[in-house]
């Protein structure tokens, strides 16, 4: 990536990667409320910048039709994963974005292994495929709650005390599949600090246009804070590869963590560095063909092609 934004931008998002072999502990390695000294003035216009770029590099994805994107996004309960989802991707063409939400697994779902109902939702080529909540939960929720073990009907042999570890090699061996087949996977964990999470609860209670939001078994949820915080480490340590790295983003301040998530989302395509097809000699002399007609038409007083003398528009 030669262009300066690339490199402003990997530099930005480079505190929250979580490098491949190191051995995380949330509470001691990532801040909820770090900022990286923006003020939020200063965000509001950084994220204008990275939408911008998203929708610029988005169209140019759909158009060479060969790769395609998976971001997944992971929080607790308020971290703003639909916040965030709803920002990012405010410029993209809805055509090419599909979003998942993954509920409690369905009967047929639980008849299948645990990473069925996902690899159904995968991108297609020159798409973004979101997974509000994703595989990961295979390993967060079912790990905090292990009778969810036997909701999945797995063979007791298999339900030994190295399943977690089983399951880390076998999500970063299908991710390494993915990446290798031309779809890059992203991996954002919305990083909320307990006080924050508590603040949010009380907004969806007292606000009566949020107490739709409100659910009694969040707040459940969150007297299992520590196990969490525990599973996240582990997982976060197991999972945060080469070709599929966890990003931490700090999720206290709404609008530093729509920054952050759209710069991850933004480096990633730049590194793919999309370009518009080539569309060959014999459909570049029909397209003049074609254009010659339609200029002849031009009303009097018109101009035969209004493009012709824009400013090409520069790649990269």
């Amino acid at each position: 990536m030669s262009d300066k934004r690339a490199r402003r931008i990997a530099d930005f998002i480079g505190p929250l990667r979580v490098e491949p072999g190191t051995k995380v502990r949330l509470h001691r390695d990532f801040d909820p409320r770090y900022k990286a000294g923006l003020k939020k003035r200063e965000g509001i216009e950084l994220l204008r910048t990275g939408v911008s770029l998203l929708a610029e590099y988005q169209e140019r994805l759909a158009a060479q039709d060969t790769y395609g994107v998976l971001l997944c996004l992971q929080a607790l309960d308020a971290g703003g994963k639909d916040g965030t989802i709803r920002h990012v991707m405010s410029g993209v063409n809805p055509q090419g974005v599909r979003v998942s939400s993954f509920k409690v697994p369905s009967a047929e779902e639980l008849d299948h292994d645990y990473l069925w109902r996902y690899a159904r939702r995968l991108p297609t080529r020159g798409e973004i495929a979101i997974f509000n909540r994703s595989h990961y939960e295979e390993v967060l929720v079912v790990r905090v709650h292990p009778e969810n073990l036997v909701r999945q009907k797995l063979p007791d042999a298999t339900r030994g005390p190295d399943i977690w570890q089983r399951r880390y090699r076998e999500i970063n061996h299908w991710e390494r599949y993915l990446t290798d087949n031309g779809f890059k996977v992203v991996k954002i964990f919305l990083n909320l600090s307990k006080e924050e999470q508590r603040i949010r609860f009380l907004k969806r209670i007292d606000l009566p246009e949020k107490n739709w939001k409100f659910s009694a078994a969040d707040v459940r949820e969150r007297r299992r804070w520590d196990d969490y915080q525990h599973a996240f480490s582990e997982m976060l340590s197991a999972t945060s590869t080469k070709w599929a790295p966890w990003y931490v983003v700090p999720a206290d301040r709404k609008w530093f963590e729509r920054i952050c998530a759209a710069a991850i989302l933004a480096h990633t395509l730049m590194d793919i560095d999309p370009q518009y097809p080539d569309i060959g000699e014999e459909a570049r002399k029909e397209l003049l063909v074609t254009k010659r007609d339609l200029e002849r038409e031009a009303p009097s007083g018109a101009s035969p092609d209004p493009y012709t003398d824009r400013p090409k528009k520069k790649r990269g």
